[in-house]
C-alpha cells in the first residue's frame, strides 16, 4: 500500500514540473475547454499552468477551435472575440525547509548607553522571490463551411491542424 501511495506521489508531482499537455481540462483546471452557445457557435478556451508559456496556450487554443470545427461537420472557423488573459503572482519561500516563523539567528549585544540590544542577521534571514505566470486563450467562435471567408479573423481547419499538429504534445501514458 506504501508503494502505490508514494508511487501514486511521484506521479502527480511529475504531472506539476512539466507543461499543460494538450488536453481536455477535465478534473484539472489545466488544458482545454467548450461550451456550445448557438449551433454554430462555441466558446472556446485553453488554460496553461505555471510552465505552459503563451506561445503554447495561444497555439493549443487555435487547434482545438479547428479540431471542433471538424468534428461538428464544418470547414473554417471565424474568432469573434479573442483574448489571452495572465495571471501573474510572486511568492516567497525560505531556503530552509525546517524554517519555523519567528525563528532566526539574532545576535544580542550590550551598550552601555542602551542596554541589551539585537539585531538580526541578514544572510541567515534570506527569502527567495519568484514569479508564477498563468496564461489563459479563449474566444468565441463561429463555425462555417464551404471556402473561408476572406476576412483576417477567419481559419481554415484542416489548414490550421495540417500546420500546428507537429507542435502539438499528448500526455503521456503512464
Amino acid at each position: 500500500m506504501k508503494r502505490l501511495l508514494c508511487l501514486a506521489g511521484l506521479s502527480l508531482l511529475a504531472a506539476c514540473a512539466t507543461p499543460t499537455p494538450y488536453q481536455a481540462a477535465g478534473h484539472t483546471q489545466w488544458g482545454f475547454q467548450e461550451s456550445q452557445i448557438e449551433s454554430n457557435r462555441f466558446r472556446v478556451s485553453f488554460s496553461g499552468n505555471s510552465l505552459t508559456d503563451r506561445e503554447t496556450v495561444e497555439t493549443y487554443f487555435l487547434y482545438r477551435a479547428a479540431e471542433l470545427t471538424l468534428e461538428n461537420g464544418y470547414d473554417h472557423f471565424l474568432v469573434a472575440q479573442r483574448a489571452t488573459d495572465v495571471e501573474s503572482r510572486i511568492i516567497g519561500s525560505r531556503p530552509d525547509p525546517f524554517y519555523r516563523p519567528g525563528f532566526g539567528l539574532h545576535y544580542s549585544y550590550f551598550h552601555p548607553r542602551w542596554g541589551w540590544r539585537g539585531a538580526a542577521d541578514p544572510f541567515w534571514n534570506d527569502t527567495n522571490y519568484r514569479e508564477i505566470t498563468r496564461y489563459e486563450a479563449s474566444a468565441e467562435i463561429v463555425l462555417g463551411r464551404g471556402a473561408k471567408p476572406d476576412d483576417m479573423n477567419a481559419f481554415d481547419a484542416r489548414a490550421v491542424m495540417t500546420n500546428l499538429g507537429p507542435s502539438i504534445q499528448r500526455p503521456t501514458a503512464n
